[in-house]
This record gives structure tokens, sequence and C-alpha cells, in this order.
């Protein structure tokens, strides 16, 4: 298995004082995932969770729907000229009758640590239809859950507090208990091996919990929740007006900039209780 963190020197520059210094970085390395022994997407990660990983990635892009659709992950062994194992190479086996994804050029799955959607063609092509709909599910938060989350999303983060370079993605019920936590150099990748963590458990999909991001909510994430049937995604920054949009579209509870008690609801709002508040209206113009 791949070292999640590595050791490295830097020159320390603090005011006048300046010294050497051993520091811990978070690793990240590349992971092929071959589908059925051929090759399907080249990412960059942080070493850890990969079959997580591996199963979160094949839900988000709609290849499968639960543990049933795959059969076996394993790593490859004799990855590198030598026959060693460099544990950065894996195959996923899908079960049988699952058709194999259409590997054309629209649909180019080779992705990047910092961007989910590198390779696609368009907008279109990733339009993934998701296996359930959130629209209807009857999650609801209180705002004083919702403002936790943060923190316990924080608390969770081990590696975080040794490289300071990690991205958390940790899935909560509504009792407000915590099911889950990964973290990864790419926030693409913590979610997905979030749900896949999910998916290997048979979880899903994955009623009444909400998805808290430690980075801020794009497209893609919200739509790597509608995939995994989460019906509250929540972010500590902002999200994209492509993620407002995709979450208003199809019933998902968005909510941005969520630090302590502050927060913005941009879709979904039926979700959220308010305790003790009441919603000033926008002023009529002129």
């Amino acid at each position: 298995m791949g070292r999640v963190t590595v050791r490295g020197k830097v020159l320390r520059i603090r005011g006048e004082a300046v010294n050497d210094r051993v520091d811990t970085l978070v690793a990240e390395e590349p992971l092929e995932i071959r589908l059925n022994g051929g090759p399907l997407t080249v990412t960059m990660r942080t070493p850890g969770h990969d079959f997580d990983l591996a199963a979160g990635f094949l839900v988000s892009e709609g290849v499968a729907t639960g543990a049933g659709d795959i059969a076996a992950i394993r790593y490859c062994a004799g990855a590198t000229e030598d026959g060693s194992n460099t544990y950065n190479v894996l195959d996923v086996t899908l079960a049988p009758g699952v058709p194999l994804p259409d590997m054309t050029l629209e649909r180019n799955f080779y992705t990047t640590s910092s961007c989910g959607l590198c390779g696609k063609a368009s907008l279109e092509a990733v339009a993934t239809v998701a296996s359930w709909s959130v629209a209807e599910d009857p999650a609801r938060f209180t705002v004083a859950q919702l403002s936790r989350m943060p923190d316990r999303l924080r608390e969770a983060q081990r590696v975080f507090d040794r490289t300071g370079g990690l991205h958390a993605a940790g899935l909560f019920t509504t009792e407000g208990d915590l099911l889950a936590v990964r973290e990864d150099v790419g926030r693409h990748n913590a979610v997905d091996k979030l749900i896949g963590w999910a998916v290997r458990q048979d979880r899903l999909p994955l009623r009444e919990t909400a998805l808290m991001v430690s980075g801020r909510a794009s497209f893609e994430l919200a739509q790597k929740a509608l995939m995994a049937g989460i019906p509250v995604l929540a972010a500590v920054s902002a999200p994209s007006s492509l993620a407002v949009d995709l979450a208003a579209d199809s019933g998902l509870t968005l909510v941005g900039f969520l630090r302590g008690t502050s927060m913005n609801v941009y879709a979904g709002r039926h979700r959220v209780i308010l305790e003790k508040a009441s919603v000033t209206p926008l002023a009529a113009p002129g």
C-alpha cells in the first residue's frame, strides 16, 4: 500500500527566524483503474481506501448502481517491469450481465485530483441519469445540526492534522451522527471514496443523509450526491451556478458557506428546520 504522507525538507521562514526543518506532506500518486482487465481511468489520489475510490467512481459515472454490480476489486500484481506491485493499479470486475461503459471520445475518463470534469466533451456528456430520485426524500436537518457538521468533519480529519493538505467528505444522518469520513488530496476523490464505502456496504441509496464537504460545492459534487441518492449537500465554501441549477432541478438541498450558525441555503430549503427564526422576505424593488 502506498504511503499516505511523506517527509520532506523545507526552509521555514517566520519573520526574522529562518531554519531548515522536516515537514510532513500529503502523498499524491497516480491510480489506474481497469475495468474487466481493460483501461478505464487514471486519477491522482492520496493512497488509501482505493477500493472505495474505485467503487464510488463507478457509481458516480453511472457504470454501476450498487454493490451487486461489482463482482471483485483487486490490485494488479506485476504492475512494474520487474514484477513488483506498486499498489497503484487495480482491476474491477463487473458482475455478469452488467454492461461495460461506452468508451468513446465524448466520455474520456481521464481525471485529475483537482478537476472532476477534465476530458468531458460537454456538459451533456456528464448528465448521467441517476438511479434514484432525491426529490421526495423526507430528510430534515435543524440549523443546529447543520452548524455542527463542519467541526465534526474537521475533528475526524486525522491526516489533515499532520499535513494541512487534504480535502474531506463526511456522511451524516438526520440524527447528526457521523457515519463515515474519507480524505484525499482531491475533493472529488474524497467524495468518491465516501460513496464507495457505502457501495461496498450495500447502503445505496443513501436516504435521509447529508454529505458535508470541506471545500466548495461544484456541479460534479452535486452530481455525485445525486448518483448516490444523497438528498443534502453542504459545503464550507461557495457553490457554483451549475450546482445550484442542478440542485433546484433535481430536488437536492444545497447549503453553502456553512460556518458555525451562518449558512446560505441555495436550494431545497424545505429540508432545513428553522428554530425560533423567521424568514424576512426580500423588499419590493423601487
